[in-house]
C-alpha cells in the first residue's frame, strides 16, 4: 500500500494539487485504512476518536507534502476533517455571529440570512450532490436523526438552538442531492430601549403589554417567520416580575433565556425553562400540550408557550388562560384579525366542536393580539394591537389600540428600500379590560396612559 501510494505521489507531484483533488485522496485513503475512526467522529460516539482521526491526519499530509496555495498545514487538516467527518463549510456559517438561517437550495447554492434579515448567497458549495447528502446525514446523525430513501425528509435540532429540516432525493431532484433550512436559534435578551430605538413600537405600546401581563391578561403575538414575533415575547416575559412564577414551555430548542442574576451570581427571579422531547414511540413523545397539562400543576403565575403549532397545544394553552393563568405565547398568522380564526383552524384538526364555539374560547382566551411585520427594508414593527372583545353572529367583534400606518416605500440613492410611516393611537381598552386591570392590581395613574375618560 505504502508503495503504491508512492507512486500516486510521485507521478502527481509534477501536477498542481487542488484542494479537491487532496480531498478525494485523503478520503481514499482513510476509508481504506480507518473507516471505523471516520465513523466514530463523525457520529459523535467519543472525542478521543476525533482527536485521533486529526492526529492522524495531519501526519499524513505532512508525510505526503500536501501543499495548498494559501492555507496552512493545519488550516488544511481542519477543512478536511470537517468534510470527512463534520460539517464541512457550514459549521464556519452556523456558528457565524449574526447569521439567523443557512439554507442549502442545492449542493451548489448556498444562502444565509442575516439577524437583520439580510440574504446572502455565499461562495463556499459542496463539491457534488452526494457529497453535500453525506454532510447532512452526518449532521442528523449528531442528533440522532437518519435519513435515507425510506424516510427522505426529516426534521431534527443539531443542539440545543440550532433545527434542520432537510429533504433528500427523491423529494429533491437528483442533480440537487439534499435541500436543508438550518436555523440559528439565538435566545432572545432585547431590552425596552433596543424596540424603542429600532422605532418597532412606541413608549405607549409596550408599557401597555407590560400592564397586561403584570395585571393577568394574556397575550398572542402573531406574525409570520423572522417577523419579530419571539423577539417580542422574549421581552414582554423578561418584564415578568421577579416575586411571580414564570414557566416556559419551548419546542426542541432553547430560544428564552430569563433567569437574572445579581452581580454574585445569586438567582433573583422564580423561572423555569421546559423542552419537548419528540419520541418515535408516542408514549414516550413528550410535546407542548404534555407538559402544558403538568405546568398547571407547578402554580405558575405566567406561562410561557413559544409557539402554538398543533390542535391539543392551541386548546390547552386556551384552556389555561381561561382558568386564571396569564399566557403569553406566539403563532403564524397574517393579521391580528385572522388570529383567532388561525387558533380555531388549528384547534378543529382534533376538536370536533362548532366554530363559533372555538372563537369564543379563542377570544375569551387571549383578550389581546399583538401583530409584528418584517417590512421592505427589513425592519421590524409592531403593526398593530388589538383587543378582542367576542365573537357574535359569526361576526369578531374588537378593538383596534395601536397600529403602524405605511404612508409610503422609498429606495435611497444606494438602491436600499426605505419604509416610511408612523405608529398611531387608534383607540382605548374596554371597560371591561379596564376592571379586569383593576381588579389584578393596576392602579390608575398607570392605567390612565392607556385609558383616558371619554374617549
Amino acid at each position: 500500500m505504502a508503495n503504491l501510494n508512492d507512486i500516486f505521489f510521485t507521478a502527481a507531484a509534477t501536477e498542481e494539487l487542488t484542494y479537491d483533488k487532496v480531498l478525494a485522496e485523503v478520503q481514499r485513503y482513510f476509508a481504506e485504512n480507518y473507516a471505523s475512526t471516520i465513523a466514530g467522529a463523525g457520529d459523535g460516539d467519543t472525542e478521543k476518536a476525533s482527536e485521533l482521526l486529526k492526529e492522524l491526519m495531519v501526519q499524513y499530509c505532512v508525510k505526503r507534502k500536501f501543499v495548498i496555495e494559501g492555507i496552512t498545514t493545519e488550516e488544511l487538516c481542519e477543512k478536511l476533517y470537517e468534510d470527512m467527518a463534520g460539517y464541512s463549510f457550514l459549521k464556519k456559517w452556523i456558528y457565524m455571529p449574526g447569521v439567523e438561517e443557512v439554507n442549502v437550495n442545492a449542493f451548489n447554492d448556498i444562502e444565509v440570512i442575516m439577524n437583520s434579515g439580510r440574504s446572502l448567497k455565499i461562495p463556499d458549495k459542496f463539491s457534488s450532490p452526494q457529497h453535500a447528502i453525506d454532510v447532512v446525514r452526518r449532521m442528523l446523525n449528531a442528533c440522532g436523526m437518519v435519513i435515507d430513501d425510506t424516510m427522505p425528509s426529516v426534521i431534527g435540532f443539531l443542539d440545543k438552538n440550532v433545527r434542520i429540516s432537510v429533504d433528500k432525493t427523491p423529494v429533491v431532484d437528483a442533480d440537487v442531492g439534499v435541500n436543508a433550512s438550518i436555523r440559528i436559534v439565538n435566545q432572545q435578551t432585547v431590552s425596552e430601549t433596543k424596540l424603542l430605538q429600532s422605532d418597532s413600537a412606541t413608549a405607549e405600546m409596550l408599557h401597555f403589554l407590560k400592564a397586561c401581563i403584570r395585571y393577568g391578561v394574556s397575550v398572542c403575538i402573531a406574525g409570520s417567520t423572522s417577523s419579530g414575533k419571539t423577539t417580542v415575547m422574549a421581552w414582554l416575559l423578561s418584564n415578568v416580575p421577579d416575586n411571580r412564577r414564570l414557566i416556559t414551555i419551548e419546542e426542541g430548542s432553547r430560544e428564552f433565556d430569563l433567569v437574572k442574576r445579581d452581580g454574585e451570581g445569586n438567582i433573583l427571579n422564580s423561572v423555569v425553562h421546559l423542552l419537548t422531547r419528540p419520541h418515535e414511540n408516542p408514549s414516550m413523545n413528550i410535546n407542548q400540550d404534555f407538559l402544558l397539562e403538568r405546568v398547571l400543576r407547578k402554580h405558575p403565575d405566567v406561562i410561557g408557550v413559544g409557539e402554538m403549532r398543533s390542535a391539543a397545544e392551541s386548546l390547552s394553552a386556551a384552556e389555561s388562560s381561561r382558568t386564571g393563568h396569564t399566557v403569553c405565547t406566539t403563532i403564524h398568522s397574517n393579521s391580528c384579525t385572522s388570529t383567532y380564526r388561525r387558533m380555531m383552524t388549528l384547534a378543529k384538526r382534533k376538536y370536533s366542536m362548532d366554530d363559533s364555539v372555538l372563537m369564543q374560547i379563542m377570544v375569551e382566551a387571549y383578550p389581546i393580539v399583538v401583530f409584528t411585520k418584517q417590512l421592505e427594508d427589513r425592519s421590524r414593527k409592531i403593526m398593530e394591537i388589538i383587543e378582542g372583545e367576542d365573537f357574535e353572529n359569526g361576526k369578531l367583534r374588537y378593538r383596534s389600540l395601536y397600529k403602524y400606518e405605511v404612508a409610503d416605500n422609498t429606495i435611497d440613492a444606494d438602491g436600499n428600500p426605505h419604509v416610511v410611516g408612523r405608529h398611531k393611537k387608534t383607540g382605548q381598552i374596554s371597560d371591561e379590560l379596564k376592571k379586569r386591570m383593576l381588579d389584578n392590581g393596576i392602579s390608575n395613574k398607570e392605567l390612565t396612559e392607556f385609558w383616558k375618560e371619554g374617549k
